[in-house]
């Protein structure tokens, strides 16, 4: 059945009337007090529940459907006692006066039913947002359906279309369509986390090929999720494609750069060139990837400070990756000693040090050599291995404290810059007395 405009002026007219003459019924004045006092009765109760029970610790030993159960009525105990409140004067008022005369008290209680039985079944999503929107509009349509108006508000919302090629909308389907996305979304977010959590379980899939992997798999779940829920709402697929051309445009201006992002995302991750866990220097960023999204990747710098950088500069952009075929990394310590110091005394003190730091390769030898004849004296440069770059500069601060320590007992000394003025004659080489005018 389709309405027009005037029918709708005539259902909305007819309601009118009907709720002026209940208004008008000393009745209504003796149920909404009954209401008022029910309301008030269970804010109260309420209130005092709160004031006695810790929700966080209640029933923590009891298996997890019970405790969601007891915390979703700990939370909902107002409802709970104004349900019981209503049904009880609904009861009383049926045995002492015509059932007709208590018609508020049984949609206030219907309401209050439905309402808890929503928030049970809610309890399982962990979205607050989720759970709020999901209550709100199956509790609307409760509410229609008990004061038997849902039929004609159907009605209504598609009494008004609007044409756009071959599909028609209405408010009824654009409704219709969002709460069907909402869920379809949401059963996505689920299938995908599982999944996900499967696919990182496994130990014969590379980092990078694991992250691959999930983005491909949420990304086919999301068309298909889509694409469900048009259908679902009689939207025909094709009808569509008089969107395309503008989405075209649209993605070609305003688009272009979450797009290059995208496909760079997926060819960092088909080549493996950076992967999670490696440590790479972006620019003047450096640190560990520690995870890498689809419009970008996140470089933890150790010091609490993540760079987000766009997945388009690590492919068009110079990238060092400290790990990507080996994590063996060199150590260079650039040091110098004045000209009364024995080179070859330096080199191997220098080596036996470097050695001997906690975290060298024992493998792999140090080498020092020495590199220029300064002006303030010989300089050198010591390198050595160690298996992980996390934490270089620690390790090169502690071979350089050591280098130090042993220059001071075996009195080596480091040169540093000394400037001496002198001054000839002694005086001055121009007159700079004061003429002091008449």
């Amino acid at each position: 059945m389709t309405m027009d405009l005037n029918d709708v002026i005539d259902y909305l007219r007819t309601v009118a009337r009907s709720v002026g003459a209940e208004i008008h019924s000393p009745w209504f004045y003796l149920q909404f007090g009954l209401i008022l006092t029910a309301a008030g009765i269970a804010f109260v109760a309420d209130a005092a529940l709160r004031s006695r029970v810790d929700n966080d610790s209640l029933a923590k030993r009891w298996p997890l459907p019970l405790r969601r159960l007891a915390h979703v009525l700990v939370a909902s105990f107002s409802t709970v006692v104004f349900a019981i409140l209503v049904i009880a004067a609904r009861i009383a008022m049926f045995h002492s006066t015509w059932p007709s005369r208590s018609y508020m008290l049984v949609v206030a209680a219907k309401l209050a039913v439905a309402w808890l039985i929503i928030r049970l079944v809610t309890s399982v999503i962990r979205n607050a947002f989720l759970v709020k929107l999901i209550s709100l509009s199956a509790w609307l349509i409760a509410a229609l359906s008990i004061i038997n108006q849902l039929d004609p508000a159907i009605d209504a919302l598609d009494s008004v279309s609007i044409v756009l090629g071959g599909l028609r909308l209405t408010p009824l389907v654009v409704i219709k369509l969002g709460l069907i996305l909402i869920a379809a979304l949401w059963l996505t977010n689920v299938a995908s986390n599982f999944v996900e959590s499967r696919i990182n379980q496994s130990s014969d899939l590379t980092p990078s090929i694991q992250v691959l992997l999930v983005k491909m798999i949420r990304m086919g779940l999301l068309i298909v999720a889509i694409a469900v829920a048009l259908s679902a709402v009689g939207i025909n697929l094709s009808a569509l494609a008089v969107f395309s051309g503008a989405v075209g445009v649209g993605i070609g201006i305003g688009l272009q750069k979450i797009v290059a992002n995208f496909i760079s995302g997926i060819i960092l991750l088909a080549d493996k060139s950076v992967k999670p866990g490696d440590l790479v220097t972006i620019g003047d960023s450096s640190g560990r990837i520690s995870a890498m999204k689809t419009r970008y990747i996140s470089v933890a710098a150790g010091d609490g400070r993540e760079f987000l950088i766009p997945n388009e500069d690590l492919v068009t952009q110079k990238v060092t990756n400290w790990t990507y075929t080996d994590k063996n990394t060199l150590v260079k310590v650039n040091f110098g000693t004045n000209y009364d110091s024995d080179p070859r005394q330096v080199c191997k003190l220098a080596a036996e040090i470097a050695a001997s730091a906690p975290r060298a390769i024992k493998s792999r030898p140090p080498g020092c050599i020495l590199t220029e004849f300064a002006e303030t004296g010989m300089k050198f440069s010591l390198t050595f291995w160690i298996a992980d770059p996390d934490g270089m500069d620690n390790v090169k601060s502690e071979v350089m404290l050591a280098l130090w320590e042993a220059f001071k007992r075996e009195g080596i000394k480091v040169p540093y810059p000394v400037r001496e003025i002198r001054v000839r004659g002694g005086a001055l080489p121009v007159d700079t007395a004061l003429e002091v005018p008449n």
